[in-house]
């Protein structure tokens, strides 16, 4: 696959060379990784969901010394369920034994997570900063917020899992929408149901967005070579969003741990599960979701339940234990291949460089 054969809707818009998107992981990725993807001539993203306006402001300015090319901020746009002290103290219970095991006092836990929703606050960041892109996860902010982001001069996506989802982010006027197949690791982006009977791999979700809507379209969900490439554009798609692929990077802040856990991952071995944080998302299973999942009733909505496992979390990576750590990876985390750079595997990926892969795992 040559520069001359891609898509050019999305390179276009965004002023990318390639149309390969990194997608934006919270917890493993920061700058680094945004910015060496978007050097290499794909869109890298720095995820904010988990960070404070000046820590973006902070990252933002670490990326633009090193690169001037365009790069995304990304965003949670969930809504902040009304959760009372029932719910918490059933899922405190639940865990009851871990703090036990842990010695950790269950009085002492509190429910105030920091995953946020984009606020005015982010807003204003934003508009003041003005990056190319911006995307959300959960559907969108509200039109106010929006609408300001819209008028900074940023192209706005957004992912759909569903086509009525696609449809309705079109309406609310995304300048490009991401179909996020069943495959792709981490949170389910999912806004107006989650229902898993109505969730679609990507092959099949994908032709069926593109028909639907009349923005540029990309795919994310088990892409992980050229192939994964070339046969999302042959099915539509202007641009991939790959996730999984970059987390063997060296520019990836993950743990020793989750490394470890990527090189053994095996062909099927992660699961859909909601123990970790409430929010329906794919990784590999760890102690947490074989034990309490994965999938549980008793488990509080995104993010409150990920505030209650914390404690959990932080005393078992202390001893150097993945029990209670979210592996979040894709369907194709088994591809196995040497370890590369970003810009490296950016190169791979557009078929400027090529190299040996050896086969799925």
């Amino acid at each position: 696959m040559t520069s001359q054969r891609f898509p050019r809707a999305f390179t276009d818009l965004v002023g990318c060379r390639y149309p390969i998107v990194q997608a934006p992981m919270a917890g493993a990725n920061d700058w680094k990784l945004a910015a060496a993807v978007s050097a290499a001539g794909g869109l890298g993203f720095l995820p904010c969901g988990m960070l404070k306006p000046a820590e973006v402001e902070s990252e933002v300015e670490r990326i633009r010394d090193v690169t001037d090319a365009p790069f995304g901020l990304n965003f949670f746009c969930h809504q902040r369920p009304n959760v009372d002290d029932a719910v918490i103290n059933d899922w405190i219970d639940r865990l009851r034994p871990y703090f036990d095991e842990y010695g950790i006092d269950p009085d002492s836990v509190s429910v105030e997570d920091s995953r946020a929703p984009f606020d005015e606050a982010m807003c204003e960041m934003v508009t003041s900063l003005r990056p190319k892109v911006v995307s959300f996860h959960y559907g969108l902010p509200n039109v106010d917020l929006l609408g300001a982001v819209k008028r900074a001069g940023c192209i706005v996506l957004s992912s759909a899992t569903t086509v009525e989802e696609a449809v309705a982010l079109e309406e609310r006027g995304v300048d490009v929408i991401i179909a996020q197949g069943l495959e792709a690791g981490g949170h389910r982006g999912a806004f107006l149901e989650d229902s898993l009977e109505r969730q679609m791999g990507l092959f099949a979700l994908l032709p069926q967005v593109v028909d639907a809507v009349g923005v540029p379209v990309v795919a994310t969900g088990g892409i992980a070579d050229r192939r994964g490439v070339e046969a999302a554009f042959a099915l539509g798609a202007c641009a991939v969003q790959l996730g999984t692929a970059f987390l063997r990077c060296p520019e990836a802040v993950i743990s020793p741990m989750f490394r470890a856990a990527l090189e053994q991952a095996k062909s099927g071995g992660t699961q859909l599960t909601n123990v970790l944080t409430g929010g329906l998302a794919r990784g590999l299973p760890n102690r947490a979701v074989k034990e309490l999942g994965p999938i549980s009733d008793v488990v509080p909505p995104f993010p409150f339940a990920s505030a209650v496992i914390k404690p959990l979390r932080t005393a078992a990576e202390q001893r150097g234990r993945s029990d209670f750590t979210p592996l979040w990876a894709g369907q194709a985390v088994a591809r196995r291949r040497a370890l590369r750079e970003a810009g490296e595997l950016i190169a791979q990926l557009a078929g400027e460089r090529h190299g040996s892969e050896s086969r799925e795992g």
